[in-house]
């Protein structure tokens, strides 16, 4: 024995703590990766206007790049949050600001890829 009283209801409050922690950190984050979610909307709606506007539809290409675009932030963020529970704090950051990189780097490789007039049909 080391002679250390163990405190009643210590445990929880440290646990309460650390959960509202991880929750404010992935509310952070998150907003980042909706920005990213929204900004994708924005594309394909702005692409299909544009498309509508030259008497012309977006490609089937297009659909699969811009529906795609939509949903890349939303798996990053989902991957960066299941791997990183259970993480040291320098750990969970760094996937999701890795997971940001991952999102922005190959929706601008399909996006020098392809270019806007190869997603309009």
């Amino acid at each position: 024995m080391t002679g250390e009283v163990a405190t009643p209801g210590a445990e929880p409050r440290s646990r309460g703590v650390r959960f509202g922690f991880d929750v404010a950190l992935a509310v952070f984050f998150g907003l980042f990766y909706a920005y990213d979610a929204w900004e994708a909307v924005g594309n394909l709606v702005g692409l299909t206007q544009y498309a509508a506007a030259l008497d012309s539809t977006l490609s089937s290409t297009g659909w699969v790049v811009l529906i795609a675009a939509i949903l890349l932030p939303i798996g990053l963020f989902a991957l960066a949050f299941v791997i990183g529970r259970r993480r040291p704090l320098a750990v969970r950051i760094a996937l999701y600001v890795t997971g940001l990189a991952v999102s922005a780097v190959l929706y601008l490789d399909v996006v020098m890829l392809f270019g806007p007039g190869a997603l309009i049909a």
